[in-house]
């Protein structure tokens, strides 16, 4: 059964972007299929119960986790909301891994390993 997992570093503050909200969905059909929150270091797995071949978003509440504190250099309206990454997965049987650098005004993210 396909693993997936993420890893989200603040590169504002130079750490492990702990206590994060992340949203998993199912593109088709539509839906979500779990809700997670990262660790002390930043990193978060999900269920993986019925991860199947296909096309699904991570959703990364990424204002909820910089508005709070005050690293939103005082915007009343924070520059990124939510983070989506959507990917597609091809095997029922591999790990996939999606780290996110972000900070309040940018990120990237990419396939890890």
């Amino acid at each position: 059964m396909a693993r997936l997992s993420t890893h989200v570093l603040d590169t504002a503050n130079g750490r492990p972007a702990a206590g994060m909200r992340v949203r998993l969905y199912v593109c088709q059909p539509r839906g979500l299929a779990e809700t997670v929150w990262t660790n002390a270091k930043g990193r978060a797995e999900f269920a993986g119960d019925a991860f199947a071949p296909g096309v699904y978003e991570l959703v990364f509440s990424v204002a909820d986790y910089f508005v709070p504190s005050g690293n939103a250099a005082g915007d009343t309206e924070p520059f990124l909301g939510e983070v989506v990454v959507r990917f597609g997965v091809a095997s029922a049987e591999a790990d996939y891994h999606v780290p996110l650098l972000v900070s309040p005004y940018g990120y990237t993210t990419y396939r890890g390993s």
